[in-house]
């Protein structure tokens, strides 16, 4: 436990940029998204998909995006790893679970991805960007009407190790107690 609470406060992303091959394999890539789907999951409706983009599919999905928002420099966005998943989060109508209930489970997937790939010593950053907004490259994703992008999960190996950031003081962002 001590192990797992030191690996979390010192967590950090690798930018996209700053990575290289390799990637997952297949089997750890089937682990990582196995760990993915563990999350907190309201009604068992796994309102989430993966979409491993490997190869020329992260070229072709570039494409898309680049054409989507009409502009060129976004076409080579998705091969600055070796492996991106794009995290959909799926969620549909019920009569007792909120809707936003099932886009928090698709970003708890996405934190669960980032975390795992890290864990197991991949160089992992979790990027949305304008191309995630797009109809048309939902659609290349497999995303069908009320499907939402979460995340692009981008994974490799670190080029560089990354550098601390600021974070906020905990005396700005937590209150005990209700409001008065």
């Amino acid at each position: 436990m001590v192990e797992t609470i030191e690996f979390l406060q010192h967590r950090r992303s690798v930018l996209a940029r700053n990575m290289t091959a390799p990637g997952p394999d297949a089997a750890q890539l089937r682990a990582l998204l196995g760990i993915a789907a563990r999350v907190p999951d309201h009604g068992k409706l796994a309102p989430w998909r993966f979409v491993v983009l490997e190869g020329d599919d992260r070229a072709k999905l570039g494409a898309i995006a680049a054409a989507a928002l009409d502009d060129d420099s976004i076409a080579a966005h998705y091969e600055r790893a070796p492996c991106v998943v794009a995290v959909l989060a799926c969620p549909r109508e019920h009569p007792k679970i909120p809707r936003s209930e099932m886009i928090l489970s698709a970003g708890a997937a996405c934190m669960n991805l980032l975390t795992a790939a890290q864990a197991m010593g991949f160089a992992a950053q979790w990027l949305t960007g304008a191309a995630a907004y797009e109809d048309a490259v939902l659609k290349a994703l497999g995303g069908e009407a009320g499907d939402e992008i979460a995340g692009f999960i981008y994974l490799g190996t670190p080029s560089e190790p990354p550098s601390e950031r600021a974070r906020p003081e905990l005396d700005d962002i937590v209150r005990f107690g209700l409001s008065e």
